[in-house]
């Protein structure tokens, strides 16, 4: 099996479920990115401080997440606001291939998690599209949702859920515009899925429109309970939502 490192503590980590390429393209680049630590400490994303990828500092600094909801979960929630030292934590694993952000942001995760008391039977994710997995070369919600189901002990199956359609970016969408665009995207695997009671992880929560359609999924697909997480919940107002 190839491995990627993610986190201060260089662990090795099993890469995400992507073709044999894509995993020695990742391992590659961390290699090489492990080699440049060696030389130069890591700094936080947030505040440039030495020493960590996302400080103390930064996290104490968070502001918790506002109350959302989405049809389809028996209770969703998101850590903290989409701000500050966690944006920039997660713009970095999204956009600038920074895997080393999943540590923090799934010890996040996973503290949200336990202190909910949800009762989990498996770990899944938002799934990425093909196209868009080939794209980035990783989908980097299942990364986070792998890292907390082995921080908790849970199994963790990305195929229990797949996104079947291509969707357009949510970014700039109205929340009607998001609900119709992921609307039908993803199918989950009734033979995994039934009678259990899962969990849906994803990076960034809006307007609930994608974990909303995923949930509408398992639940079609027999699933007994099904609660949603976020590392972070973007502000919206209105019609009107920023970009996540």
């Amino acid at each position: 099996m190839s491995y990627i490192r993610i986190g201060d503590d260089q662990q090795p980590w099993p890469a995400q479920d992507e073709s044999p390429l894509q995993r020695f393209k990742l391992l590659a680049r961390q290699a090489a990115t492990v080699a440049v630590d060696l030389v130069f400490p890591p700094h936080c994303v947030g505040c440039e401080r030495v020493g960590s990828f996302l400080c103390s500092h930064c996290l104490s600094a968070t502001t918790p997440a506002e109350d959302r909801s989405a049809p389809g979960f028996d209770e969703l929630r998101a850590c903290v606001e989409y701000e500050g030292g966690i944006r920039a934590a997660i713009h970095a694993l999204k956009y600038e291939r920074q895997v080393r952000m999943v540590r923090p942001l799934g010890e996040l995760l996973a503290g949200m998690v336990e202190d909910a008391g949800w009762p989990i039977d498996l770990v899944m994710a938002v799934p990425l599209h093909s196209t868009r997995l080939h794209e980035r070369g990783y989908n980097q919600a299942g990364l986070l949702g792998r890292f907390l189901a082995q921080r908790m002990g849970r199994e963790f199956d990305p195929a229990a859920l797949r996104r079947i359609r291509a969707t357009e970016s949510q970014v700039n969408l109205t929340m009607h515009e998001r609900r119709d665009n992921v609307a039908g995207a993803f199918v989950a695997d009734a033979g995994i899925v039934c009678g259990k009671r899962v969990l849906v992880i994803d990076d960034v929560l809006t307007t609930g429109a994608t974990l909303g359609a995923c949930a509408e999924a398992l639940r079609a697909a027999g699933a007994a309970q099904v609660f949603g997480a976020a590392v972070a919940g973007a502000v919206y107002s209105g019609e009107t939502v920023s970009p996540a």
